[in-house]
């Protein structure tokens, strides 16, 4: 079981059956619905900046998908620069030989080589690892490709955790690989601009940008957010 390092927020592994955990079902219950209609089953999930929340939601998102529909579920964290999940979750333990770093950077690596089970967890993590070369470098590699398609191959759902649009390329480098693209903003802190930018960052590189989630919404006051960003064509999630 966990230990009392468990960050609070992750509701879906802590308390599945509370009503903030119900929010994180319903997003699962959108993509699964993606999955069936467009066979969506490498989600990338980022954000424009710092602190807005994408990996608190890549982790409740897994937890709510590998306990809704007892689907196999890969999260792999990919924020190489700032890795947080181990701290998150609480897994001091974790194997530091297996990682993704080390399954980019290793000829003839593969999936297994850095993926890792733990009893607590209904899903399988890669978490990031220490690279030995610079990241963009890492994630350039055509290892990346075949990475990911051989996680199509294992898993249901694939979701990889990304370093923030607005202040890394990695982000964009990954989206370009993957079926679809979930951007997290918070309300009150994410500004308009930041998120208009990112959106155009994911474009350029023709990434499948499937939809937004606000998170951090307060209904109970008066959030400017209220009425909801200008999306064009992409639909707003509420985390």
């Amino acid at each position: 079981m966990f230990g009392h390092q468990i960050d609070r927020h992750l509701v879906s592994v802590t308390d599945p059956t509370s009503m903030e955990a119900e929010q994180y079902q319903t997003l699962r219950l959108k993509i699964e619905r993606f999955q069936r209609e467009r066979d969506l089953r490498v989600v990338a999930i980022t954000s424009p900046g710092a602190r807005d929340g994408k990996s608190v939601t890549a982790i409740n998102l897994a937890a709510s998908l590998a306990r809704g529909s007892n689907a196999r579920v890969l999260l792999i964290e990919a924020d190489i620069r700032r890795p947080a999940m181990s701290r998150y979750l609480g897994l001091n333990g974790a194997a530091a030989e297996k990682s993704l770093s080390k399954v980019l950077s290793s000829e003839g690596g593969t999936l297994q080589d850095g993926v890792q089970r733990f009893d607590s967890l209904r899903f399988d993590m890669m978490l990031a690892g220490t690279p030995d070369v610079p990241v963009t470098e890492l994630l350039r590699s055509p290892r990346v490709a075949s990475l990911l398609n051989e996680a199509r191959e294992q898993y249901d759902y694939v979701l990889i955790d990304t370093p923030p649009l607005n202040l890394f390329t990695d982000a964009a480098l990954i989206g370009a690989h993957a079926d679809a693209t979930l951007l997290v903003a918070r309300a009150d802190r994410t500004e308009r601009q930041a998120l208009k930018f990112a959106v155009l960052q994911l474009q350029h590189v023709q990434a499948n940008l499937a939809g937004a989630i606000l998170n951090g919404v307060d209904l109970r006051r008066n959030s400017r957010y209220r009425g909801g960003y200008d999306f064009g064509r992409y639909g707003a999630y509420y985390a």
